[in-house]
C-alpha cells in the first residue's frame, strides 16, 4: 500500500534539487508567496516524503499512515510539488496555487488538498495537534509516527511549550518535532534581543522539557535523513533542530526577512529559477 521510499542520500539530494526548482517555478508563476520559509524546508520535506513516511497516495486517509503536520502552514509552496510527485493529485493542479477558486492555498488546507493532514496558518498550534495525533495512535495500538514541522519564529508562542510538556508526560516516542531553524522570521532575526525574542539555548530548553534532541544541518541530507529516520530513546518524544537558510538556493533571498513573503519581479523570477537550476545565466 505504501509508496516506495528512497534510502540513498544521493538520490534524495537529486529529488530535493528538483523539488526546489518546482517550488521556484510555481511561486514565479503566481508572482508572490512565502519564498523564504518554503525554500529553507525543501530538504526536510524531501527526506520525509521520499525517504521516511509511510503514506499511500491512493488512500490519503489510510488509518495506518504516518502523519505530517505543517505547523508552519505557509510551507505549502514547497509541499505541493512533493504531493503531486507522489501522486496525491495531478501535476496540473499545481497551476491552481493561489488562484481564485483554486485548491492549493498559500497556507495548507486539508479540506482542499489531498495529502494534507491538518489545516494550518495560525502559528504555534501544530505541535499540540501532533501530540494529540500521536497519543491517539498510541491508544489505538498503531505503529504510525507523527512529524510536526515548525518555524523557529513560532516558538515564541507559549502553546508550543504546553505541548512539549504534554508529549513528555505521555511518553510520546512516536512524535517527531522538527524546527526549521533558519533564524529569520517576518519581523527580523529570531536571535536578536533588539528585534524579536531570542530563542537560545534552544536545544537545552527542549531537553529540559524531557525531549531527546538532535541538532543537524537542515540542508545536509547525510545528517538530516538519519536524524529523522532513526527511532528516538524509548519513552521520549524527539526534536530535530534543523539549521537552515531562509530562501536557500536563491542568492538575493538567502537570510533576508524581506523574502518571508514578497512579490517578485519578472527579472527576479528569472534569476531565481536560473540559480536553483544551476544555469550560467543566473
Amino acid at each position: 500500500m505504501t509508496s516506495p521510499l528512497l534510502d540513498d542520500p544521493r538520490a534524495l539530494e537529486g529529488v530535493a534539487r528538483q523539488m526546489r526548482a518546482r517550488t521556484v517555478e510555481m511561486l514565479s508563476r503566481v508572482g508572490s508567496g512565502h519564498w523564504g520559509g518554503s525554500l529553507s524546508a525543501v530538504e526536510i520535506l524531501t527526506c520525509l516524503y521520499f525517504g521516511i513516511m509511510r503514506i499511500d497516495p491512493r488512500d490519503p486517509n489510510w488509518p495506518d499512515r504516518d502523519r505530517f503536520v505543517a505547523s508552519k502552514g505557509h510551507v505549502g509552496p514547497a509541499l505541493y510539488p512533493m504531493l503531486a510527485e507522489k501522486g496525491f493529485f495531478p501535476q496540473e493542479m499545481l497551476e491552481e496555487m493561489d488562484r481564485p477558486g483554486g485548491r492549493l492555498t498559500k497556507h495548507v488546507d486539508r479540506f482542499k488538498c489531498p495529502g494534507v493532514d491538518l489545516s494550518a496558518g495560525c502559528l504555534g498550534q501544530g505541535l499540540s495537534a501532533g501530540a494529540g495525533m500521536a497519543a491517539a495512535a498510541k491508544l489505538d495500538g498503531k505503529g504510525c509516527r507523527v512529524f510536526v514541522l515548525m518555524g523557529d519564529g513560532e516558538l515564541d508562542s507559549g502553546q508550543n511549550w504546553e505541548a512539549a510538556m504534554t508529549a513528555a508526560k505521555f511518553r510520546l516516542d512516536n512524535l517527531v518535532g522538527i524546527v526549521d531553524r533558519n533564524a529569520v522570521q517576518l519581523d527580523g532575526d529570531t536571535d536578536s534581543k533588539e528585534e524579536v525574542m531570542p530563542l537560545e539555548p534552544l536545544a537545552e530548553k527542549w531537553r529540559a522539557f524531557g525531549w531527546e534532541v538532535r541538532e543537524v544541518d537542515g540542508h545536509d541530507i547525510d545528517q538530516l535523513f538519519p536524524a529523522l529516520r532513526d527511532a528516538p530513546v524509548a519513552g521520549k518524544p524527539l526534536m530535530v533542530i534543523a539549521k537552515t537558510v531562509k530562501g536557500k538556493g536563491v542568492s538575493f533571498m538567502e537570510g533576508k526577512k524581506e523574502w518571508h513573503h514578497r512579490a517578485v519581479t519578472p527579472d527576479e523570477a528569472k534569476q531565481a529559477l536560473a540559480e536553483v537550476l544551476g544555469r550560467e545565466d543566473a
